[in-house]
């Protein structure tokens, strides 16, 4: 096995452990992939950094010869002195390295110091999956709080912070720190006590709304007098706020956050009941239906956008005109009765049922497209929840009064000091560095990957994508492999259980609809012959264990049916495979009628699927997917700059009313 200094100098040539290319691939194949690796230099910073983790490493037998008082005295002093200057960060690592093989009986690798070094220092980590996220970020978040500095860590969902903090809280306990957990459906009492601790894990959607409660609690007093806002603010501590400030965040899947999450702001709002406009969405629905595509309405699915001609407009108000007696006084507005028209066209051609919401209980629950989960609690604004849930013939739930709202994009830009990881980070590295000034560093894998990866499969159509998977899903149970197969929503996830329970091939599915026991899914996925199909919410957070019968047998086999708009997302399913050195292999099996290819490169899907040679049909259909990709992402990015923009001007607005 290569040293650590050997690692990171491959890591410096981009080479660091790549994929087994299939010995089946042919030579166009390897041209391809050889055309598309490229490089990623280390700078000066990262350089030091490493020079002082191994100066950290070296430390090994003088800090285990430590007593325990001493040992937390080091570390204390050491911690307080790394947090301003790098220079003290190795006697630091050596120290908490000690303590936490003393605590959790785990020795943290080499590579994870570098990555609590990275986070300490406020980058952004680029840790491979199942390299031990969950430990670096403790480790980081031990030294920050033994400095004295506040720390959130803040995950992607209720189960991963309440099982990392309970996991890593002997590890804070013996270095006299304390920590909590904030989940969803916590009393303020509770909520205040959790973000009193040292160490904070939290979702950053709880953070980011217990912001804006703090923030509007804070705005309701500004009216009040000189003397009653000064004996507010000198009690806020015990009696108002929830969080004690944004000193030090840790942000684990930080693309995921900063990125996935950051197009949509968060909006704290209030009921405000739909009883009063309830008899709209059905009228907006009636009338959406009898307008025609082109003619009256002009749907642009890459925008996820629609406007009304002005055919559609006139017709719009005949429609309206023609409910008679039914039709409220509203529909003589112009600018509400298109409003509400826009609005029920939204919901009949741009939300689709198990792939942007599911119906649970009678109730419409939004599911987020990058991870599949439902999204607890959130409803989309301007009543366009209600319509699609008067589309579905559910109960109205009540509209939302905006409140306060804000980007992640400037909330955590807020943090004195920032620091994320992610296994995903080089592909969006330059807008995290322009958003949150975050610098990107990778950390090589601590073992080399054993991981191959099979030659893709382009089928013409869905259906003969399925019966493909099916088959080679087959031929790997009777090898007794453990298999996850990748989905891009709950409908396909769906479509695919339908076939393979036609074929008497035993699986279970995980998607949106079974979120609540996602974890232990995800845990037993790599026994023999088992077949997960999941959404691509199984790429985060739980760790596949493979027992050595499955390792004897090739190891887990993840196939990706079909791509993501983003890359990340793909790089992050294929890493479910061959973790920590372990045997695995990893294949695309996709259609030239996925929805990305047919929005994003309709052209050069085309051209594949003329081509008769099938390594010229893999090549054409990389560089389709390397377009609709970088078409897709640089939709994208428009849309969280515009949002970003919205909320700077809103904010500016409110500046000027005398609003926070």
């Amino acid at each position: 096995m290569p040293s650590f200094t050997q690692t990171l100098d491959l890591a410096r040539s981009g080479s660091a452990y790549p994929e087994r290319a299939d010995p089946r691939e042919g030579g166009w194949d390897r041209w391809a992939r050889a055309c598309w690796r490229l490089l990623e230099p280390l700078d000066r910073q990262d350089q030091m950094l490493r020079r002082r983790v191994q100066q950290a490493v070296d430390r090994a037998a003088e800090t285990r010869a430590l007593d325990e008082p001493q040992l937390l005295q080091q570390l204390r002093r050491s911690a307080r002195r790394g947090w301003v200057d790098a220079s003290a960060l190795p006697q630091a690592l050596a120290c908490v390295r000690e303590l936490c093989r003393r605590s959790l009986q785990m020795e943290p690798y080499p590579a994870q110091l570098l990555g609590a070094a990275g986070l300490l220092t406020g980058r952004l980590v680029e840790m491979q999956t199942g390299e031990g996220k969950s430990l670096t970020a403790a480790l980081a978040a031990t030294l920050a709080a033994a400095a004295g500095v506040p720390v959130h860590v803040v995950t992607v969902n209720d189960y991963l912070a309440q099982r990392d903090a309970e996991e890593m809280a002997p590890l804070f306990a013996r270095a006299g720190l304390t920590v909590g957990a904030i989940v969803t459906g916590m009393s303020v009492t509770q909520r205040r006590h959790a973000y009193a601790q040292a160490i904070c894990y939290c979702t950053g959607k709880e953070l980011v709304f217990d912001y804006l409660k703090d923030r509007s609690a804070f705005g309701a007093n500004v009216s009040a007098t000189r003397q009653q806002l000064r004996a507010w603010v000198s009690h806020s501590q015990a009696e108002q706020s929830l969080l004690r400030g944004l000193h030090f965040a840790i942000v684990d899947e930080a693309d995921s956050i900063f990125i996935d999450e950051a197009r949509t702001p968060l909006i704290l709002a209030v009921k405000a009941g739909a009883e009063a406009v309830a008899p709209h969405f059905a009228q907006a629905l009636q009338i959406a239906r009898t307008l025609e595509p082109q003619q009256h309405y002009l749907v642009d699915a890459r925008r996820r956008s629609i406007a009304l001609t002005a055919l559609g407009r006139q017709q719009a108000l005949l429609a309206s005109a023609a409910l008679g007696p039914a039709a409220s006084a509203e529909w003589q507005v112009r600018i509400a009765r298109e409003h509400w028209v826009l609005q029920a066209l939204r919901a009949l051609h741009l939300f689709i049922k198990d792939h942007h919401y599911v119906v649970r209980a009678d109730k419409v629950e939004i599911v987020d497209e990058n991870t599949g989960r439902v999204l607890e609690g959130r409803t989309w604004e301007q009543g366009l929840h209600q319509m699609i849930e008067t589309k579905e013939g559910c109960a109205l739930s009540d509209r939302a009064r905006t409140m306060s709202r804000i980007t992640y994009q400037r909330f955590f830009a807020r943090y004195l000091r920032l620091s994320g990881m992610t296994g995903t980070a080089r592909e969006v590295r330059g807008e995290i560095r322009a958003c949150y000034g975050l610098r990107t560093l990778v950390v090589p894998t601590h073992r080399p990957s054993a991981r191959q990866r099979w030659a893709d499969i382009v089928l013409p159509d869905t259906p003969a994508k399925w019966q493909r998977i099916a088959q080679e899903v087959q031929a790997l149970v009777a090898q007794q492999r453990a298999v996850l197969v990748g989905t891009g929503s709950v409908e396909a996830s769906e479509a695919l259980s339908a076939v393979l329970q036609a074929r008497g091939v035993a699986h279970r599915v995980l998607n949106a609809q079974q979120d609540a026991a996602e974890a232990e899914l995800v845990r037993s996925a790599g026994l023999p012959g088992t077949v997960t199909v999941a959404t691509n919410m199984a790429g985060r957070g739980t760790d596949i264990k493979l027992p050595p019968e499955v390792l004897g047998c090739g190891g887990l086999h993840v196939i990706l049916s079909e791509h993501h708009e983003s890359s990340r997302v793909d790089r992050q399913l294929f890493g479910r495979a061959g973790r920590q050195g372990d045997v695995g292999s990893a294949q695309c099996i996709v259609a030239l009628d996925d929805a990305l290819f047919t929005e994003f490169a309709p052209a050069l899907a085309q051209l594949a699927r003329g081509l008769h040679h099938a390594g010229l049909r893999r090549v054409a259909l990389r560089l389709a997917r390397g377009l609709a990709q970088h078409r897709a992402e640089r939709q994208h990015r428009a849309t969280r700059r515009e949002a970003l923009r919205h909320d700077n001007q809103l904010a500016d607005l409110m500046a000027m009313s005398g609003r926070l």
